[in-house]
């Protein structure tokens, strides 16, 4: 008796083969996360009638994900808020509105007043090596 591939036996069992390839370094996570956010959006069609249909919603999605999306890697600001400078401003209005509720309702705040997440100071597809200590590598 021999045996078979494993590709024929996964076959068999009914086990899809995929082609996605999870936690290899090459792989975009931004644009796996945008594309995410694109197929899951409750309005993508199942199959877009023409390129032309595909070029429409997409414009609309790119509008919405960089204006309107609230990014949870960008402290839920928009890709918008943040390229264009208004970060700070975002933040600090936040911030008023969270003093504001906490002030109102101190008791649904168990853990104290709220702060608004911040803004990270760098993002990166893969984090750089960090750079040898001057001091310890001359001795």
């Amino acid at each position: 008796m021999t045996s078979k591939p494993v590709a024929l036996l996964m076959a068999d069992l009914g086990v899809t083969k995929t082609h996605s390839r999870p936690h290899v370094s090459n792989d975009n996570p931004f644009s796996e996360a945008h594309f995410k956010t694109l197929k899951y959006r409750p309005d993508f069609p199942r199959v877009f009638g023409c390129l032309q249909d595909a070029h429409g919603f997409c414009g609309d999605f790119f509008r919405w994900y960089n204006e309107e999306h609230h990014h949870a890697g960008l402290g839920l600001l928009t890709p918008h808020d943040v390229h264009h400078g208004l970060a700070d401003a975002r933040l600090a209005a936040r911030a008023t509105v969270l003093e504001a509720a906490f002030a109102a309702h101190p008791e649904r705040f168990s853990h104290g007043p709220p702060k608004p997440q911040a803004l990270p100071n760098a993002v990166w597809i893969n984090n750089p090596a960090p750079l040898p200590n001057s001091q310890g590598a001359a001795h």
